[in-house]
């Protein structure tokens, strides 16, 4: 276990308040982290602002201000797996994520994480990955390594326009024709990291293929035309299909430390979108391959 963790600062622009103090603020923003948490970060210079230069516990509450601060974990679990750079220029930055590790830092994670590490190992703050998969799916990650070019890579996501594949093992459909769109309303579930199919206006789409055929279970390819949150995991599960070993659908299982000796099986395999800098092809595939034997 690692001792206390610290890295890169989480970045807040102040929002609309009537607070007098930025301490009171951030009281107020994260009612969870003790006021006596944030008083220590200010005595150790954790508060900064834009320029990074440390912030006291009297600075006013100034609507729009950014502010950067620094999160630590205490004995932080160490994800024993490595991430590969598939590519690397000055304006983009295309990793193959291990199982386990989240992309950003959030909750029990702030060091072990694939944009952490990537920061250190590039010597690039200004790392921001441009989407993100969860902690327990491996494969694509794309990152935006300069500001000047970070906002046309952004505008590719709500264009649709990167055409994603994942692979998944999940049990066999032979009553479904293929290939199949499952389409339905997803809306946030309970407890709230889950989401839920419902009644309702349809929001979520995915292409769903057959890549092999095995007698208990099946390799899938699945395309996400768009991008919910565990998209993919609901509507394999809304099937009667859900991907193996996974603790979230269709019913949620106890949170038991990580297995890492089962993975969920789902896999980002693929990248293909035309490169908003200079008009070029781009297409990865991830390193990492499934298996239904």
């Amino acid at each position: 276990m690692h001792s206390t963790g610290l890295e890169a600062p989480s970045r807040l622009q102040l929002p609309a308040g009537q607070w007098l103090t930025l301490l009171d603020g951030l009281c107020a923003r994260f009612p969870r982290i003790a006021r006596e948490v944030w008083l220590d970060r200010f005595a150790r210079g954790l508060v900064q602002g834009a320029n990074g230069c440390a912030l006291s516990v009297d600075t006013p509450y100034r609507v729009g201000m950014e502010v950067r601060y620094f999160r630590e974990v205490v004995d932080e679990p160490r994800i024993p797996f490595e991430a590969q750079i598939l590519f690397a220029d000055a304006d983009l930055v295309v990793a193959d994520k291990p199982y386990f590790l989240p992309v950003m830092p959030a909750g029990r994670f702030v060091v072990e994480t694939l944009l952490s590490r990537l920061q250190r190992q590039l010597k690039n703050p200004e790392l921001v990955p441009l989407h993100r998969i969860d902690r327990e799916t491996a494969g694509l990650v794309l990152f935006s390594a300069r500001a000047e070019t970070r906002a046309m890579y952004q505008s590719l996501f709500p264009q649709r326009a990167v055409e994603k594949t994942y692979e998944a093992i999940a049990p066999p459909l032979p009553l479904l024709s293929m290939p199949h769109v499952h389409s339905s309303h997803l809306q946030a579930g309970e407890p709230f990291f889950r989401m839920c199919e419902a009644d309702g206006v349809i929001n979520s789409h995915t292409r769903i293929d057959v890549i092999e055929r095995g007698e208990h279970a099946w390799r899938y390819a699945l395309q996400p035309i768009t991008g919910r949150k565990h998209q993919l995991r609901v509507h394999m599960a809304a099937l009667d299909a859900p991907i193996v070993n996974d603790s979230l659908y269709p019913v949620l299982c106890s949170r038991a430390p990580d297995d890492f000796s089962r993975p969920l099986q789902l896999l980002a395999k693929s990248l293909r979108f035309v490169d908003p800098v200079d008009g070029r092809v781009r297409a990865f595939e991830s390193g990492q391959a499934l298996s239904i034997d």
